[in-house]
């Protein structure tokens, strides 16, 4: 490269991150393929290949502006295309009953064909020869251009099916406030698992003339409710192409599937109405109904005629506006384990969000708590912490036995270690520095403390708590003298995430935080000592400058909403302190290194639904209702604009408890800036924040994947052999 003129660092920061995932979910899904490969195990990935993504952020004059993704207008140097690894996706149509062998058979015919073509994506395990795969899907027409509509003049026609199947894997979570969008979410949720299940089922069937081994030899994990449809999807493939009947069919599908559930709000679960899915995916709407049927007559065995029960656990849910499809009760009948992915979240599965279907099958119910790759997020990152680490731990083997990091303990209040842990983190700080300065025309000092909250725009996750607590800081170093200006700590405040293109509220919160940021930086009595930044399009490669560098992290959903967070575990590992409140996988996390070194504030989750229940009574602290007033007054510009996002919090609107916490959450703030002043104190909590982060590695949350759902084991390719 140096010989033709070019540095690979130059080429690497102008690739462009693969657009496949939308935050958590997404990087989740990644991290476990590499632990999976890393731990040698016999597993496949697949998705969908996005054309353009979820969208390209960027933001003007405080507004969010949506772009298409443009990540393959190069091509993709680490896919392997197969176009002869396609397999053909039907939609619409109706099924008609046919006698075929002397039985009556339900087939699905008419409507729509298009046909999903493969992209292999290698993933290479750490220090093994084991590589696995992710396979994408790419929709393509069934046949490339309509030549007969073409001749006749109908030239519209005949480019039509093409666009209408290539529509299919444009976009990551199509906006869908209207009908057409939800159309298309669904077809793009049913095009992933038919191709995916079909290949599942040819690659099985290589091997085996029946279907017998198929639950022995097949696992399927369901990361949330989006890929259900493979449940119905299988039973269709079993029955109406493979000849089984419908008892050994259910009895081969109820032993494949397993259910993670990736939320604890019960009105985020998935739903579709039925008329839609009858319209799109007609046999499958007379499976679905044929499970339910079978999931209450079984039910009514057992409990006799509770109509309450059945009406609170059926598949099928009724409305005033028509019936639909609940997703996640799908999941839960077809599957034999659901888990929840951090130990709060699994009690409130069982409590909360499906207590019924735990009571019938309590031994179906497990936990898996989140984790991280430390390959990518602390080794990668972070190569000058990883090298200081592995000279302390005598080799890197702790990359892949993340427990070792627990024999860093004994160095946490060691100076000369601290000195080293400390020039690490201000050359980090130096190139987060030159992010934002690039990204954003703001020049931050990297002596400041560096406060970061990088995650998706919503409500739950309070960015607007973390602005608050920004103004409140202003508003203190406003009334300072200059004396008193100097005992300050200077703190440099970075938020970053996208709002989903339809969501409003989350939208007007990025304008509020970019309004706060342009006051505060431009006003000269505050200096350095005060910054707020937006960190526009937030992405892995984003990730990997802003985790090394942080020192303080904020992660302070209310509590009982975020099922686990894994944004956390990255911070932690890389020595970075969490102020956060004791929700999702915050309270491991307290566990494992300590809520001494911690920053935790807030209401628990048992005290939420009681808080909430007498909010419209409570009385907000007085600078809380100041500092709403200073927004609505115009104290930021845009009051206006900015008005609805005042009412959400202000009076009983309050939902997600930003008044009620807002006073421990500014004594936990004002902790941070006194730990900040020891810097002896403060390194050595970061350095046990490292050390207690073994749990939090994706390593250990595959291993009991495979161990406790999949029944499978290790299987590590041979050593490559003598090439001659």
């Amino acid at each position: 490269l140096r010989q033709l003129g070019y540095e690979l660092e130059t080429l690497v920061d102008k690739e462009r991150d693969a657009a496949l995932g939308n935050g958590g979910l997404g990087r989740l899904a990644s991290c476990f393929l590499d632990s999976m490969a890393t731990q040698d195990l016999p597993a496949w990935g697949y998705g969908i290949r996005y054309q353009y993504g979820m969208f390209r952020q960027t933001v003007n004059d405080g507004f969010q502006h949506e772009h298409p993704d443009y990540w393959l207008n190069f091509g993709n140097p680490w896919e392997i295309e197969r176009p002869y690894i396609s397999y053909p996706i039907k939609f619409y149509g109706g099924v008609e009953k046919q006698i075929i062998d002397g039985h009556e058979v339900n087939k699905w015919v008419g409507g729509e064909d298009i046909s999903a073509v493969a992209y292999d994506n290698p993933i290479p395990g750490w220090n093994t020869p084991t590589t696995i795969n992710l396979r994408l899907w790419s929709a393509k027409p069934s046949r490339e251009f309509d030549l007969e509509s073409f001749n006749t003049g109908d030239y519209v026609q005949a480019i039509l099916a093409k666009q209408r199947a290539e529509t299919i894997s444009s976009v990551l979570y199509p906006d869908d406030r209207t009908y057409q969008g939800k159309e298309l979410r669904l077809k793009q949720q049913y095009f992933m698992v038919s191709a995916t299940i079909q290949d599942i089922i040819r690659r099985y069937l290589v091997n085996h003339d029946s279907f017998d081994e198929f639950p022995n030899q097949v696992a399927v994990q369901l990361n949330d409710t989006h890929p259900s449809l493979a449940i119905p999807e299988l039973l269709r493939l079993l029955i109406d192409e493979h000849g089984l009947s419908d008892t050994k069919a259910w009895e081969i599908t109820s032993k494949v599937f397993s259910f993670t559930n990736h939320t604890v709000l019960v009105d985020a679960l998935e739903k579709w109405p039925v008329d839609l899915l009858e319209k799109v995916l007609p046999r499958h709407m007379q499976i679905i109904y044929e499970i339910n049927w079978k999931f209450i007559s079984d039910l009514s065995q057992k409990r006799g005629e509770d109509f309450a029960l059945f009406g609170r656990t059926s598949i099928i849910e009724e409305t005033t506006e028509g019936k639909l499809v609940r997703m996640a009760h799908l999941a839960m009948v077809g599957c034999h384990t659901v888990n929840g992915v951090a130990e709060v979240h699994s009690e409130l599965l069982k409590t909360r969000m499906f207590p019924d279907f735990y009571e019938l099958a309590p031994e179906k119910f497990q936990n898996k708590t989140n984790g991280v790759t430390q390959r990518r997020w602390l080794a990668f990152s972070n190569p000058a912490l990883r090298d200081l680490i592995s000279s302390k731990l005598g080799g890197d083997s702790w990359i892949r036995e993340l427990d070792m990091l627990h024999d860093l303990d004994k160095y946490a209040e060691d100076p000369e270690f601290q000195a080293q842990w400390r020039a690490i983190k201000l050359e980090n700080k130096k190139k987060l520095a030159k992010l934002i300065e690039e990204k954003t025309g703001t020049v931050v000092s990297p002596n400041a403390l560096f406060d970061i909250q990088v995650k998706r725009i919503h409500e739950y996750k309070r960015q607007l708590l973390n602005v608050f607590s920004v103004i409140h800081r202003y508003n203190k170093i406003k009334a300072a003298t200059p004396e008193e200006r100097k005992e300050m700590v200077p703190r440099v405040v970075v938020i970053g995430g996208k709002a989903a293109p339809g969501y409003d509220m989350a939208k007007r919160i990025i304008k509020l935080v970019c309004a706060v940021g342009e006051k505060v930086n431009n006003d000269p009595d505050v200096g350095d000592l005060l910054k707020l930044v937006f960190i526009p399009d937030y992405n892995v490669s984003s990730a990997e400058v802003i985790v090394p560098a942080a020192e303080l992290s904020q992660h302070i959903s209310t509590a009982g909403t975020e099922a686990s967070g894994t944004s956390n575990m990255k911070f932690a590992m890389n020595g970075c302190l969490i102020i956060g409140t004791m929700d999702g996988s915050n309270v491991e996390i307290a566990e494992e290194i300590g809520k001494r070194n911690m920053f935790i504030f807030g209401a628990n989750s048992a005290d939420v639904p009681i808080l909430r229940s007498e909010r419209a009574r409570f009385k907000p602290p007085p600078e809380f209702d100041g500092i709403v007033e200073q927004i609505r007054g115009g104290a930021f510009d845009w009051a206006d604009f900015l008005n609805p996002v005042c009412d959400a919090v202000h009076g009983g609107a309050d939902y997600y408890l930003l008044a009620n916490d807002f006073e421990d959450y500014i004594r936990a703030q004002d902790l941070v800036d006194e730990t900040y002043k020891d810097q002896a104190k403060w390194t050595t909590m970061s350095i046990k924040s490292t050390a207690g982060s073994g749990k939090f590695s994706s390593d250990r949350t595959i291993r009991e994947y495979a161990k406790d759902i999949w029944g499978i084991e290790p299987c590590r390719r041979p050593e490559p052999g003598n090439p001659r």
